[in-house]
């Protein structure tokens, strides 16, 4: 085997490793990895299966990462050409609903779950899940105060409190679906958010992540 095709291999090997790690964890937990676990259900040997992290902590470190990869994707993406402000975090409101609503996660949001099973412990997985949401705070802030400077919010807009309040919506979102498996959610989450913004969301775009 030449070492370009070997190269290659063990590149879609770690795939796999990381997809089947994004589905358990985001039903069992990222301590649900284990690597038993992951190297029965991958037909690997457990060995084989450490080669390619050393670690499990690595591991589930990787599999935060492949999971902001495609939040970013399903969330941040759908709202990159829309205006700052308002506009944007309309439409950055109706991809997250979409992005809960569709179940892009077999078990919810994976940053939501794993926040409830990190954020009394220290360590690096903490530490990423922090910086995580540090960011979708950073951005999400950055489109309130533009929202205010352009007179689309109130000037005494609190945007701390505002993003708060967003996030709220959306992580209850994540519980009322996983625990409850209530049909209801959305509605209730778009009228939560409509609220908050001052403007209707679309609720038919909800289905789609996009606005028209």
């Amino acid at each position: 085997m030449s070492p370009r095709h070997s190269a290659a291999q063990a590149r879609g090997t770690r795939e796999r490793i990381i997809e089947r790690c994004v589905d358990v964890a985001s039903v069992e937990g990222l301590e649900g990895l284990t690597i038993g676990r992951l190297a029965a259900d991958l037909s690997l040997s457990k060995s084989g299966l450490l080669g390619h992290f050393g670690t499990k902590e690595a591991l589930q470190l990787a599999t935060l990462e492949r999971a902001a990869v495609i939040f970013d994707r399903e969330v941040w993406r759908p709202a990159a050409g829309v205006g700052s402000g308002l506009p944007r975090l309309r439409a950055v409101c109706v991809a997250w609903i979409s992005y809960l609503v569709r179940g892009v996660f077999p078990g919810g949001c994976l940053f939501v779950s794993s926040t409830f099973e990190y954020d009394g412990r220290g360590g690096p997985v903490r530490v990423l899940l922090r910086r995580q949401f540090h960011a979708w705070n950073r951005r999400l802030g950055a489109d309130v105060r533009a929202a205010v400077a352009a007179g689309e919010l109130p000037g005494d807009t609190d945007t701390e409190q505002f993003v708060f309040e967003l996030l709220g919506v959306m992580m209850s979102l994540n519980h009322t679906i996983q625990l409850y498996g209530d049909t209801r959610a959305a509605t209730r989450a778009v009228r939560a958010v409509d609220r908050l913004l001052g403007v209707q969301l679309p609720l038919d775009a909800v289905s789609s992540g996009k606005l028209a």
